[in-house]
């Protein structure tokens, strides 16, 4: 499985950041493919926390970042 890890940070406060991960429901996702379908996640997440700012986004197996 693949997911969306996203470095996020706080609007009123730019020093503030942290990693949030996204979990894709589809096995078979390409890392091609969560580049391209991980930006809709990331807007739909930013929908929903619209204090926090995503400064950058990468794509990795489940898993091999540690979750903060």
């Amino acid at each position: 499985m693949i997911e969306v890890v996203a470095m996020v940070c706080f609007i009123s406060d730019p020093n503030k950041c942290k990693d949030v991960h996204l979990s894709f429901a589809a096995e078979s996702v390409t890392p091609q493919q969560c580049m391209m379908y991980g930006q809709m996640e990331l807007a739909k997440w930013t929908e929903g926390n619209p204090n926090w700012q995503i400064r950058k986004f990468s794509c990795a197996r489940a898993g091999r970042f540690a979750k903060a």
